[in-house]
């Protein structure tokens, strides 16, 4: 099965604790526990609704398939100004967390191949869709630390 997620994991190996942000307030490890939570969401492990009415979906959808990058500065709804809580020890067992999570969703997939779950943005989305999400998600936030590339 293609995975081409795994590569950003590659990308991770250059994230350390005291890597600072270019912009935004969360550590590298928030961003990763981050990553972690859009990724379950992704694979029915975590569904908090969508947060946008219905008839704003299709021009969100737009948006989400185009090239444009998610924007700077954007305030998630779920979480506010705040940072949530860390749920793991440190930034090595979060990453080794996000690895099991990205395996988790191509498996679901795998299984659940016409299956749409629901992204607190974009609303229902298929194995397509989310794919383009968490490729722009894992960019946006990578290049939140340098390194995007």
């Amino acid at each position: 099965m293609n995975k081409p997620l795994l590569h950003k994991l590659e990308l991770l190996n250059n994230l350390h604790k005291d890597t600072k942000q270019l912009w935004g307030k969360m550590s590298a490890q928030h961003m990763v526990e981050h990553l972690i939570l859009a990724v379950r969401m992704s694979s029915g492990k975590l569904n908090v609704g969508c947060f946008n009415p219905p008839e704003k979906i299709p021009t969100l959808k737009r948006f989400l398939m185009s090239g444009r990058p998610l924007p700077k500065g954007f305030i998630n709804p779920l979480i506010g100004e705040g940072l949530l809580p860390l749920k793991h020890n440190n930034l090595e067992e979060a990453k080794l967390v996000l690895e099991k999570e990205l395996e988790d969703y191509y498996q679901y997939f795998k299984e659940h191949p016409d299956a749409t779950l629901v992204n607190p943005t974009f609303g229902e989305l298929n194995k397509n869709e989310w794919d383009v999400f968490h490729e722009k998600h894992f960019t946006h936030h990578l290049g939140q630390f340098g390194i995007n590339q």
